[in-house]
């Protein structure tokens, strides 16, 4: 049985296969706070804060949660499958499981105890667990299939969450925002982008409770891990208002950051073959952190972080994409983690990584897609051992996440 059919087989029937809208994601740090940063976005710096990719957004939310909350912390959900696992086992339904020989062949849990599931027409079929290489493999042919076309900007929304934990109470709050940009394809264009804070609420059911026990207040007072301070923010779902910007690309013609500030031509022309594509984005690769360059941080994570905003907000060719999934493939320490639902409640499969911080925490960077057309989904930094500027979070907890709502060309600006 080859992957894909392997794949096919392992994929649960709920998720269909029908034909899935164009997501991805358009976030970047300052957009994921409830404000905007007008003149971070002006200014001409190293790079330029709306070049931060799907992955560098979530990053630096990790890197600079002070300065983050300085603008009212932006939250996320517990993580809805309480972490992650390598694959090489199939949960059953019941709990038990086995792993199930790429070939067909092996055992397979089922409720009755058979040895095989039930197809919707009746025939038993094998319950397979795929290895992170074949799921990526897999992801890789499907985006080689999506349909290429250009515009006069590249258009991407999302919505990104991020968790505060309130001082005096023990539980978490949630803050949302909804973020849009239009990306030039032309040199000598502007940047437009589109913000609005969806509000600070609490986090699940649980701290919902906490947060009615404690009178429902208008305003909570928000820890600041590591600076012994706190903040506060304004509780409450109401949308705000929505700002709309512009400005000029930085240098006339820098669109993204990926690995160095790169443009629309630069991504455009990127190599479609996984190695070549490998070796260019390690030309900017210096042994340190995406976001900070007094933080070490081996190469693997460094390549797995930068590829996943190229996957998932970046205006690169499908066959690009397709590259840079089967890049990923060949990194050992990339686990699959199957039936993960994001923030926007979709379920995908997610690819992810995990970063040892110097703190001593160690979080996971997920990278969530359909696997039906290799279009990502989310992505999502969850602490797998807490420490430093997470300190507060229980392992399993997705501190913060950027959901894809959508990605694609058009003619049109705001």
């Amino acid at each position: 049985m080859s992957p894909i059919d392997e794949l096919r087989a392992a994929r649960p029937a709920h998720l269909g296969d029908g034909p899935v809208d164009e997501r991805t994601r358009a976030a970047e740090l300052s957009y994921a706070m409830s404000q905007p940063r007008q003149a971070r976005r002006r200014r001409k710096v190293v790079r330029p804060v709306w070049g931060l990719g799907l992955a560098g957004a979530a990053a630096a939310v990790t890197a600079v949660a002070v300065v983050l909350a300085g603008n009212g912390a932006a939250p996320t959900p517990r993580a809805p499958d309480g972490g992650g696992r390598n694959a090489t086992a199939t949960d059953a339904p019941d709990g038990a499981g086995s792993t199930v020989n790429p070939d067909g062949a092996g055992s397979t849990a089922d409720p009755d105890g058979s040895g095989s599931t039930a197809s919707p027409g009746g025939t038993a079929a094998p319950r397979v667990t795929l290895s992170a290489r074949d799921v990526l493999l897999a992801a890789a042919e499907k985006a080689d299939r999506q349909p290429e076309r250009t515009g006069d900007y590249w258009h991407t929304a999302s919505v990104s969450r991020t968790l505060s934990t309130v001082a005096k109470g023990g539980y978490d709050m949630a803050t949302e925002s909804r973020d849009e940009m239009w990306t030039p394809s032309a040199t000598g264009g502007e940047q437009w982008s589109r913000s609005q804070s969806l509000g600070t609420q609490p986090a699940t059911e649980e701290d919902r409770k906490a947060w009615e026990a404690a009178g429902s207040p208008e305003k909570v007072e928000v820890a600041v891990p590591g600076k012994g301070g706190s903040l506060v923010l304004e509780t409450g779902a109401a949308p705000g208002k929505v700002r709309t910007s512009h400005s000029p690309l930085v240098d006339g013609d820098k669109v993204f950051w990926l690995g160095r500030n790169v443009t629309m031509k630069d991504l455009r022309g990127l190599p479609s073959d996984p190695d070549d594509l490998k070796k260019w984005l390690l030309r900017s690769y210096e042994g340190h952190d995406t976001e900070s360059s007094s933080t070490p941080m081996a190469s693997g994570v460094w390549l797995f972080k930068v590829s996943a905003g190229l996957i998932t907000d970046m205006p690169v060719t499908p066959q690009v994409r397709g590259a840079a999934f089967r890049m990923l493939a060949e990194l050992d320490t990339v686990k699959v983690i199957e039936n993960v639902t994001d923030a926007q409640g979709r379920q995908g499969t997610a690819v992810s990584i995990e970063e040892r911080i110097k703190s001593g925490a160690v979080l996971e960077n997920r990278l969530i897609f359909d696997e039906s057309t290799g279009r990502a989904l989310a992505n999502e930094n969850v602490v797998v051992k807490p420490g430093g500027l997470q300190a507060q979070f229980e392992p399993g907890e997705v501190f913060s996440s950027t959901a894809v709502l959508e990605a694609g060309w058009t003619d049109d600006k705001p």
